[in-house]
C-alpha cells in the first residue's frame, strides 16, 4: 500500500462548509490525526483515530508523517484552513527539520484548503475584508507578546483591516484588552469592529460595534475578532445591526 498524508480544512463548523475534496479525501482515510476538538467532528466512519491535546502540534505532525511512511492514507484535520495557524505549518516544520526522515519528503503530501475563520465571519458581516487586510494572532505561546504589539501597531499605522484570532483565554486574559488599547491610540474610536463568536454553528453570536466601545470581555476563544481600515463603513439595515464592509477604492 502507498502511503499519503493530506492537510484538511475542515472550515469553522457546519458539514456544507467543508469542500468536496477534503470530505473526499476524509472517506479515503485510513488514519485521522488532530486536535480532540476537530477529530470529534469528523463523522464516525472506519478510520483509526489519533486524537491529541492543543500545543503539540509537532509532535502530531511527526506521527502523521511516520504513519504515511508506514503506507497509511492519513489525514491531518485542521479548523478553519489548515494554512492558517493550524498544521500545515507544522508538517512543513517537522518536514524541515534536518533530522527528518529522507522518506518523509517522498511521501504523497497534500493540503486541502478549507474556509478560514476570518473568511466566515467576514460573510456573516457583509465584507469587511473588501480591500487590504491582514491576520495577526494574539496568542503569545510562539512568539512574544512585544512582536505581537508591533505588528499590531505597525498594521493599524498601514490602515490594514485586521483579523484578529486567538483574541483571549483563561491563559491570556489581559491581552485583547491590551491590543484594543495599542490600536486606540492609532486609530478613529468610530472604527468599526466585528465580533465573530462560533460562526456557523448553534450558538454563533455576531457583534458589530466600534473601536471605542469594544471590551475584551465580550470575545473568548471561539471569537474572530476583525478591526476596519479608516474607510470601512457601516451600510445600515431595518434590523439594527449594519452591514459592514471597506470599499475597493482606497481614499485614505
Amino acid at each position: 500500500m502507498t502511503g499519503w498524508l493530506t492537510i484538511v480544512g475542515l472550515g469553522p463548523g457546519p458539514e456544507e462548509w467543508l469542500t468536496p475534496q477534503a470530505r473526499r479525501d476524509l472517506a479515503e482515510a485510513t488514519d485521522l490525526v488532530g486536535y480532540f476538538p476537530y477529530v470529534d467532528r469528523v463523522p464516525p466512519g472506519p478510520q483509526v483515530r489519533h486524537a491529541s491535546d492543543n500545543r503539540v502540534e509537532l509532535d502530531r505532525a511527526r506521527f502523521a508523517l511516520d504513519l504515511a511512511a508506514q503506507g497509511r492514507k492519513v489525514a491531518v484535520v485542521s479548523g478553519g484552513d489548515p494554512g492558517v495557524f493550524a498544521m500545515a505549518a507544522a508538517v512543513f516544520e517537522a518536514l524541515d527539520d534536518p533530522d527528518a526522515p529522507p522518506a518523509w519528503r517522498t511521501l504523497d503530501l497534500r493540503v486541502d484548503p478549507g474556509v478560514s475563520a476570518m473568511q466566515a465571519a467576514a460573510a456573516r458581516a457583509g465584507a469587511p475584508l473588501g480591500h487590504d487586510f491582514c491576520a495577526i494572532s494574539l496568542s503569545d505561546n510562539l512568539k512574544p507578546w512585544d512582536v505581537v504589539l508591533k505588528r499590531l501597531r505597525l498594521a493599524a499605522e498601514a490602515d490594514f483591516v485586521i483579523a484578529l484570532y486567538n483574541p483571549i483565554s483563561r491563559a491570556r486574559p489581559w491581552q485583547l484588552g491590551a491590543a484594543f488599547d495599542a490600536l486606540r491610540a492609532i486609530r478613529s474610536p468610530d472604527t468599526p469592529v466585528v465580533l465573530g463568536r462560533a460562526v456557523g454553528r448553534e450558538d454563533e453570536v455576531m457583534t458589530i460595534t466600534s473601536l471605542g466601545a469594544v471590551q475584551a470581555e465580550q470575545a473568548d476563544m471561539k471569537t474572530l475578532v476583525i478591526i476596519g481600515a479608516s474607510h470601512t463603513r457601516l451600510v445600515p439595515r431595518p434590523n439594527g445591526q449594519p452591514w459592514v464592509y471597506t470599499p475597493r477604492h482606497y481614499r485614505g
